[in-house]
């Protein structure tokens, strides 16, 4: 059993500090997206009551167009957010005193996905072709990839669908392996017919969720953040050890914000998000030296980021209660 892995299950079982008769604290989580199985964890652990009982009364709210959840977080509209890790460390680089908490992707799931009768079956053949790219931060593990590859592409700006590949306005599109991917699949393209470019494969792995706070309020509470992130890892180790479960709260939780739920679709989100969390079946909770070394390297490299925090400043690994 490997240190981080026993550090994993420590603070997802221990319990956080007796709260009886001191009342909870109150404290808001700002997601990155409406409700879906991307955060599974979050709302297992509030249905199931497993922040309060961690001392913690927290209200999720969604983010999405209008709620950048950055924004919510830097302002004090939010005690804590889940952010990319790229979009964290220039929110920093910006002067945005925000620490990583908890980082709970370990692999990213980001890829490009093209139509092989397009000619498009390798990184080279890109070159030169209309590729759907996110606005802002989103773009920057694409770009990423690009550039390694020496490429220029034509970048076309893709909303949040992926009709636009659908219909053949660019030859390749971005995609999250839980979300997009999936969706061209129920579109009824077959998985033969698409070539996929893994953007974490090679030697730069841009792991996207992760767990945030702002320094001083960690400073003001440092017990809230860890009963924060204890009650929040314990939640995805249920979400994942009862999958029909967290469908079940996920899609509720779709269902009361009127979004449209496909438990389907939702399944394969849960599924691929327990891969990109605990890959080989465990969860750390920890943003390793590595990742955060090449991604600092990467947006140094590509003038994005002049100056990167220092690895013990920018990262705050997940503390065990004595």
């Amino acid at each position: 059993m490997t240190r981080w892995f026993a550090l994993g299950l420590w603070l997802a079982l221990a319990p956080s500090p007796a709260m009886a008769g001191e009342g909870l604290r109150k404290a808001a989580l700002v997601l990155l997206w409406t409700p879906q199985a991307q955060f599974a964890g979050y709302y297992v652990a509030l249905e199931k009551g497993i922040y309060r009982k961690h001392g913690i009364d927290l209200a999720i709210v969604p983010g999405g167009p209008g709620r950048p959840a950055a924004d919510y977080l830097g302002d004090g509209r939010a005690d804590f957010a889940v952010l990319w890790l790229s979009t964290a460390l220039l929110r920093r680089g910006a002067g945005v005193p925000l620490v990583n908490i908890a980082q709970i992707a370990q692999r990213s799931s980001m890829v490009l996905v093209a139509r092989k009768s397009a000619g498009i079956r390798m990184a080279a053949d890109l070159g030169g072709q209309k590729v759907g790219l996110w606005g802002g931060d989103l773009a920057i593990p694409a770009r990423a990839f690009f550039d390694r590859h020496g490429l220029t592409v034509e970048a076309v700006p893709q909303s949040a669908t992926v009709n636009l590949f659908l219909r053949g306005g660019v030859k390749a599109a971005s995609a999250m392996w839980y979300n997009e991917y999936h969706l061209l699949l129920n579109a009824g393209l077959d998985p033969d017919e698409l070539t996929v470019f893994r953007l974490e494969e090679g030697s730069l792995n841009i792991p996207e969720d992760g767990l945030y706070a702002l320094e001083k309020d960690i400073g003001r509470d440092p017990d809230l953040a860890d009963a924060f992130v204890r009650a929040s890892l314990e939640g995805w180790n249920d979400a994942f050890a009862d999958p029909q479960e967290a469908l079940d709260i996920v899609l509720r939780a779709m269902r009361e914000a009127k979004i449209p739920a496909n438990r389907v679709h939702q399944a394969w989100m849960l599924a691929r998000m327990e891969e990109a969390i605990r890959p080989a079946g465990r969860m750390t909770g920890v943003l390793s030296k590595e990742d955060y070394q090449a991604v600092a390297g990467e947006l140094q490299r590509t003038g994005l980021l002049r100056e990167a925090p220092s690895y013990g400043s920018f990262v705050r690994p997940p503390r065990a209660h004595p």
